[in-house]
Formats: structure tokens, C-alpha cells, sequence
């Protein structure tokens, strides 16, 4: 976390629904005042459990919550004063624009000349300037995200909640919106934890990403870092697209066979991963690359698959009889059946236990 003061905890954080095993196990994390950390992994991973706790829907069965070095784990919800902007926004399709971000203020007795004026600033932070008296079913999917946003922030939450806020947007609307959200949340200074599963939005919106399965914390950190140095196989498998290639490493080189051809690359090992002995190479789509027939440290093979994705293709290359090369390229004429050479082309490449 760069030596920042930690503003949220979350020491240790377990909850189990059964004997058999913890959604969430032992779960610990560290985000600054003003950070936008991203929760990700898979369905049933337990990020939304975790979630939970840290609003207060849910009590651990272990570990705590901790604010501004004040253990909160015992509060309710409507203590703890987080914003929290949901999956289906639950905006209040009766009530305007302006009411809807209005509506926490309410709660809290605010009277209605204070409550509506804050609410107008806070629509025009999020770029909803003028909208106070619109009805909710004339905002786009966009807009709608951005007023969930605005009525989460009016309250001044010390920390903001998204679970899965961009998962019912069309792809398109969804890459503006996360673009606007981050924006939005840097400008403001927001101190964030955001819950998704698309590897895209996290990387888009989040400062560090922390990466959980089975309950469990695998990795945090910057996008790049998961994606360049992941802590193990399992991170490497799902960060991104890959190819696991088994081979001998010796300190910073791992020596690599496919087929008959021997490959010596430089190598970034995981933490506490022996020095010497068997490992795995993560080969990643863009680290590889096409190389003149009969290429110096390349590997002979025949294009699977070939598959348009806009500025790039994407190619999977069958060597050794069973592994698949997966790699990205600008090269065009190249066609499923075509004998290729494969290279990489970027070094060291991360190596896992």
C-alpha cells in the first residue's frame, strides 16, 4: 500500500456457512483514505460475503472490521455510515432524480430546502447537473449508475460499497460509465471497495485488486503486478489468458522443452519459490509473438484457431503435439492449418510454482 495509513481494515475477516467450509477465510486487507481496491474472483468466491461483512448485512464468525483504527465489527449498517451503490442500483422509480439522491438525508432529519439543495451539488459532481426533477425511467442504464452513485455519496460515507455496479450495462454504455466512476471517485476522493467479477472493470476502475477463491485472499495489487508477477498458478490461471508450460528453473533463467526444442528464458519467479527444480512458465498472449521459419529460440507448430478482435488477432498454435500457444498479433495473413514459428518476445516471464 505504498506506507499509507491504513484507513479500512479487514483483519482476518471469516464466515462460514457450514462445518465442511469457510465462504470467507481469514480474509485480510489494507486500504489508504482515498483508495479504490477491487474485490474479484469467481462465483462463490466470496467476495460478496466479504462485502457484506464490511457493511455490516453480515457478522463474522472471525476477525474484524476496523475504521480509522476503531474495531466497528459489532455495529449495525446504519452506523457504520458507508455508501453503498448495489447491482440493480434499487433507485425508487416513484420518487425523481432529486428525490431518490435526497432520500438518505430524509432519513437523517435533514430538512427538505438543505437536503434538495445538497442534493443538486451532488448530481452535478457526477455530472447530472439539472437532472433534480427528472423521473428514474427516463436515465439510461449510465445515468442511473451515476444518480446509485450520487445518493452513496451525499451522506459523506468515510467509505463507498459497489457490488457489482456495472454488471447490467451493455458493453459499450459499461466501458463509459467505469471510465466516468473512476473519474468521478478520484476527483472526490472516495475511499472505495468495489466488488465485480470482469477482471476489465476492476483493472479500469481500481488502484490495487485483490484477488479471492474459495475464500481466500490469493493476491493484492496493482493490475499489473497480478497480471506480470503472479503470486501462483492459480493467479496466473486467472488473471488474463495464459499458457502454463512445465520447466526446470536455476535462479532467473527457466529452461523450457516442447518437443525436441530446448528454450532458456529469463524468469521473474514467485515469491518463495524454490530457486531450483521444476516450475511453471506463464506465457502470455503478448509476450509471444510470429518468427521467420526456423527462428533462433522459437518453436515450430501448426495455427489452431484464428480469431478476429479488432486491432489485434488471436491465434492459438498447437506445438508438441499438446500444448496450445495462445497469441496476439497484428500479422493478418496468416490462416488455420499454416505452419508458423513462435517466439518470445518479452522477458523475463513470470514463473510459478
Amino acid at each position: 500500500m505504498s506506507g499509507a495509513t491504513p484507513h479500512l481494515v479487514l483483519d482476518r475477516l471469516t464466515r462460514r456457512f457450514s462445518e465442511a467450509r469457510a465462504a470467507v477465510d481469514a480474509v485480510s486487507l489494507e486500504i489508504a483514505a482515498g483508495e479504490l481496491v477491487a474485490l474479484i474472483g469467481a462465483s462463490g468466491s466470496g467476495k460478496t460475503t466479504t462485502l457484506r461483512m464490511v457493511a455490516g448485512y453480515e457478522i463474522p464468525d472471525g476477525g474484524a472490521v476496523v475504521l480509522d483504527g476503531r474495531d466497528i465489527t459489532s455495529l449495525p449498517p446504519q452506523r457504520r455510515q458507508f455508501g453503498m451503490v448495489f447491482q440493480h442500483y434499487a433507485l425508487f422509480p416513484h420518487l425523481t432524480v432529486g428525490q431518490n439522491v435526497a432520500f438518505g438525508l430524509e432519513a437523517r432529519g435533514v430538512a427538505r430546502s438543505e437536503r434538495m439543495s445538497r442534493a443538486a451539488e451532488a448530481l452535478a459532481g457526477v455530472g447530472l447537473a439539472d437532472a433534480e426533477g427528472r423521473a428514474i425511467q427516463s436515465l439510461s442504464g449510465g445515468e442511473q449508475q451515476r444518480v446509485a452513485l450520487a445518493r452513496a455519496l451525499i451522506i459523506e460515507p468515510p467509505v463507498l460499497l459497489l457490488d457489482e455496479p456495472l454488471s447490467n450495462l451493455d458493453p459499450t454504455l459499461r466501458r463509459s460509465t467505469r471510465e466516468e466512476l473512476r473519474s468521478t471517485l478520484r476527483r472526490l476522493g472516495v475511499t472505495a471497495l468495489f466488488v465485480t467479477h470482469d477482471q476489465e472493470d476492476a483493472f479500469a476502475v481500481a488502484d490495487r485488486v485483490a484477488l479471492l477463491a474459495a475464500g481466500r485472499l490469493l493476491q493484492v495489487g496493482t493490475a499489473e503486478a497480478l497480471y506480470d508477477r503472479p503470486a501462483n498458478r492459480d493467479v496466473a490461471a486467472f488473471i488474463g489468458r495464459s499458457t502454463l508450460v512445465p520447466g526446470t528453473l536455476d535462479g532467473d533463467r527457466i529452461a523450457i522443452q516442447l518437443g525436441g526444442d530446448l528454450r532458456t528464458l529469463r524468469a521473474a519467479p514467485a515469491p518463495d519459490l524454490p530457486s531450483r527444480g521444476p516450475a511453471t512458465a506463464v506465457l502470455r498472449p503478448d509476450a509471444l509473438g510470429f518468427s521467420p521459419p526456423n527462428g533462433p529460440d522459437a518453436w515450430p507448430g501448426v495455427v489452431q484457431e484464428r480469431r478476429f478482435a479488432g486491432a489485434l488477432l488471436a491465434y492459438r498454435v498447437g506445438v508438441a503435439g499438446d500444448v496450445d500457444l495462445e497469441l496476439h498479433s497484428t500479422v493478418r495473413d496468416v490462416q488455420p492449418g499454416d505452419t508458423v514459428w513462435v517466439r518470445v518476445t518479452r522477458e523475463p516471464v513470470a514463473v510459478v510454482a
